[in-house]
């Protein structure tokens, strides 16, 4: 039985340009395989598939690296939202080889924003309710909620 958190999985390709002068993925690039990974949970989970439709901004990243990221392999990235708060919500990642080894964990804090205005916003209901579909539910306070 999988009894992994992560339930939304995006594959993300190595690309050659991604290799640095050691021969491995580039540190920087952790970041941009959780952004695909991310913007292909959005599209998919959340049901906006447009540049228009990114509403929120990034408030803040962590990263840990576990194994080094070569060339040619494709990563398998898990991707969930761990707290869902009422104007922010927080992404959880696991970045894996084709063979299952973690390589890449981290997180990210995402805020919605309403550009017009210049300022954050509440999450959307219809919005909140895709992803507890899939991730939740949470509790008040953003906080999964856990047990029976």
């Amino acid at each position: 039985m999988d009894e992994s958190p992560f339930r939304f999985h995006h594959p993300v390709d190595v690309r050659f340009k991604d290799v640095d002068i050691g021969g491995h993925a580039h540190h920087s690039h952790a970041l941009v395989y959780f952004e695909e990974a991310r913007a292909a949970y959005w599209r998919e989970v959340v049901g906006r598939g447009t540049l228009d439709d990114v509403d929120y901004i990034l408030g803040e990243a962590r990263m840990r690296y576990h194994a080094r990221i070569l060339w040619p392999q494709r990563l398998d990235v898990a991707v969930r939202v761990s707290r869902l708060g009422k104007r922010h919500f927080e992404m959880e990642y696991e970045v894996r080889s084709g063979e299952g080894e973690l390589l890449v964990s981290g997180a990210t804090t995402q805020i919605m924003y309403d550009y017009e205005a210049a300022r954050s916003k509440a999450i959307p209901d219809e919005m909140r309710g895709a992803i507890e579909a899939l991730d939740g539910p949470f509790a008040p306070g953003g906080r999964p909620v856990t047990g029976p």
